[in-house]
């Protein structure tokens, strides 16, 4: 009571001279407070607040907007296929095109190539990445038209059973031909024979009876499970043939070895064919004792009817034997 009524004494000084008035404060609301006893502190401050009915007194769902999520409909358009109104009375039939299809019908050259028999461009039907051409078990039964830039094709596993002259015409950078497991009988004379960059030929698993001429350029033939037979060999075929390295004809009809061969090749494969003799010139030079032929360090014979231990004359010049049957 003390507190109030000096706070009452100082409100009734009356105020310097050019200064206005204060309004008088209402204490009639402080008349009931019991201030010698209001003690607050940390200890007593839950029993003087009570936070239970917190949310009771101060109740903020009202104020919250109520939102209903529905869904809305577009507004209504009118359909293409409907009349347009033009003018009162009368109505147009706006016509519709049929949809064109988006499938490439170019019959020349294009993005994708040019188009091959199923009707496609060739790099729609076959794989093209940067300069490779995988066309591997499409179903194709002629070599497709390739870009001019193709280096590496791959044809495995199709149904080809022809190779034209003009298959590969102009493609000058196509190093590698790879047509294993197809159905391969005929090859027109100059199919490989004018690429000038052709190393590796690859034509296992085919119906092959001759081999035809080959580039200059070519490292590597396989020729392997076909029915290629001695006479399908042109006369000293492999011998201009300075860069071939590696000479696979296993699993043929080859009665005798088809020499000469390169002076660079380093791998012979005629397993499981039919040679029965060979010449001592075969790999080596009868007349000269001192010659090596140090390339040439794998050569199979095993599975042909030839004994190697009767043309022990043949071998001198070369670092390893041959595989096959001696005795």
């Amino acid at each position: 009571m003390t507190a109030l009524a000096l706070e009452l004494a100082l409100a009734a000084v009356p105020e310097e001279d050019g200064k206005k008035e204060k309004p008088k404060t209402d204490t009639s609301a402080y008349g009931n407070l019991d201030l010698d006893n209001y003690n607050l502190n940390l200890d007593n401050y839950g029993a003087v607040i009570d936070l239970s009915n917190y949310e009771e007194i101060y109740d903020y769902g009202d104020l919250a907007p109520k939102i209903e999520v529905g869904t809305l409909a577009p507004p209504r358009t009118k359909s293409l296929a409907e009349p347009l109104s033009t003018s009162p009375g009368t109505t147009e039939t706006t016509q519709m095109n049929p949809p064109t299809s988006t499938a490439v019908k170019s019959q020349g050259p294009g993005l994708f190539g040019s188009v091959t028999d199923q009707g496609l461009p060739t790099c729609l039907v076959c794989v093209c990445i940067s300069t490779s051409v995988y066309c591997d078990d499409t179903d194709l039964e002629h070599i497709p038209p390739l870009p001019l830039e193709t280096a590496y094709f791959y044809a495995r596993f199709n149904r080809i059973s022809q190779i034209r002259a003009n298959d590969f015409i102009g493609l000058t950078k196509l190093k590698r031909i790879d047509l294993t497991s197809n159905f391969i009988s005929t090859v027109d004379e100059d199919s490989f024979r004018l690429l000038p960059s052709l190393q590796e030929l690859i034509l296992p698993e085919n119906k092959l009876a001759s081999l035809p001429e080959l580039p200059s350029s070519i490292v590597q033939l396989d020729a392997r499970f076909n029915t290629i037979q001695s006479a399908g060999i042109r006369p000293e075929a492999f011998q201009d043939l300075k860069k071939l390295k590696f000479l696979h004809l296993s699993d043929n009809k080859l009665d005798h070895i088809p020499v000469p061969l390169p002076e660079g090749l380093r791998s012979l494969h005629l397993q499981n064919n039919n040679v029965q003799t060979m010449h001592e010139d075969t790999f080596c030079n009868s007349r000269d004792h001192s010659y090596i032929r140090r390339a040439l360090e794998d050569i199979r014979l095993d599975g042909n009817p030839i004994n190697l231990s009767l043309f022990p004359n043949a071998y001198f010049c070369l670092p390893r034997l041959p595989t096959g049957r001696f005795y």
